[in-house]
């Protein structure tokens, strides 16, 4: 019913960018908050990066000043510039949202399937 689909990911060197795209679709009424986490085996799953309706964003430290996340109201996309990337950046790259169905529902949170980067150096 909620989808999110991902797309971007792939092989890039060391020092080079990548441009992760995220779309929702489905029964929405709104989205309030939209981000990117990822994993890599045996890890958590860590947050990147997120942004809200109102535009504040929250990156994680190791990616501040490198990584960039901006949205697109009207298509309900997010997107995760990815520069000057490292080998550390190397992970499952999960879509995330939290939304309302409806105007008197709570929130809820979906997922992306994953979009692997791999950073070689």
């Amino acid at each position: 019913q909620v989808q999110l689909v991902e797309s971007g990911g792939g092989l890039v060197q060391a020092g080079g960018s990548l441009r992760l795209s995220c779309a929702v679709s489905g029964s929405i009424f709104s989205i309030n908050t939209m981000g990117w986490y990822r994993q890599t085996p045996g890890k958590q799953r860590d947050l990147v990066a997120t942004i809200t309706s109102a535009g504040g964003t929250n990156y994680a430290d190791s990616v501040k000043g490198r990584f960039t996340i901006s949205r697109d109201h009207a298509k309900n996309t997010v997107y995760l510039q990815m520069n000057n990337v490292k080998p550390e950046d190397t992970a499952v790259y999960y879509c995330y949202v939290k939304f309302v169905r409806t105007s008197r529902s709570f929130e809820f949170d979906s997922w992306g399937q994953g979009t692997q980067v791999t950073v070689s150096s």
